[in-house]
């Protein structure tokens, strides 16, 4: 868990991808969120993390649908959404904080 405060203790937005490798909506993710990290580039952090290797952090966070989307700056948590999301609508909302 400390690690995860570490990764979440960013000036710099951070959008975190809860998935798993079973589930078929997180695999159409993984181009999306590529895309996502392209075209934000030093601006943001993009972060997968899995639930079956993360299971303490997803029941902490309260990780129920998949995926599940977070965006957190300097620890504190701005956005959450479980669902596919497309590019354009996550690059807006990390824009927001950038």
């Amino acid at each position: 868990m400390s690690k995860f405060g570490e990764l979440i203790e960013n000036s710099i937005p951070v959008l975190l991808d809860f998935y798993a490798e079973w589930d078929e909506a997180c695999k159409g993710m993984h181009p999306v969120l590529r895309d996502v990290a392209a075209a934000m580039g030093d601006k943001a952090k993009v972060i997968k993390i899995d639930v079956e290797k993360n299971q303490e952090l997803a029941e902490a966070l309260r990780v129920k649908g998949l995926p599940t989307l977070m965006i957190y700056k300097n620890g504190e948590m701005k956005w959450r959404q479980s669902g596919e999301q497309d590019a354009n609508t996550l690059i807006g909302l990390i824009k927001e904080y950038v």
